[in-house]
């Protein structure tokens, strides 16, 4: 079995490994994962995420990403881009975290066919 730490934010494999690991594999991450179903709720969010942004995990599963959690990236960068049947995009953007502007990269994961979306969150 692979270790979350062969799972680099970059690796071209990451959103299927991903979504094979078990939630405490996922807390190990150095970086935030947000997994979401194809209608935006989230279905698993992990600790390096929750640290970041300071939402705890029971505030974030089972609510619309993009509208509950993290408005600030409901929009044609972000939001939008989980329209297309693919996507794996790697972005800077600039979260609004507690009203003060927060430097990060985000890839959205989205595998054809796939009935689970992915957002991975390097905080900087």
């Amino acid at each position: 079995m692979n270790t979350t730490m062969e799972i680099e934010f970059n690796a071209a494999d990451a959103a299927q490994r991903l979504q094979e690991l078990g939630d405490a594999e996922l807390d190990e991450l150095p970086y935030g994962v947000v997994e979401m179903d194809l209608d935006f709720v989230v279905q698993r969010y992990n600790a390096t995420e929750s640290c970041y942004s300071g939402l705890p995990r029971e505030r974030v599963v089972g609510r619309h990403f993009f509208r509950d959690v993290a408005p600030c990236s409901n929009n044609r960068r972000v939001a939008q881009r989980y329209a297309q049947p693919a996507l794996d995009e790697t972005i800077a953007y600039t979260f609004a975290l507690r009203m003060q502007p927060v430097p990060v990269t985000l890839r959205m994961l989205k595998p054809a066919g796939g009935q689970r979306m992915l957002l991975l969150v390097q905080w900087t």
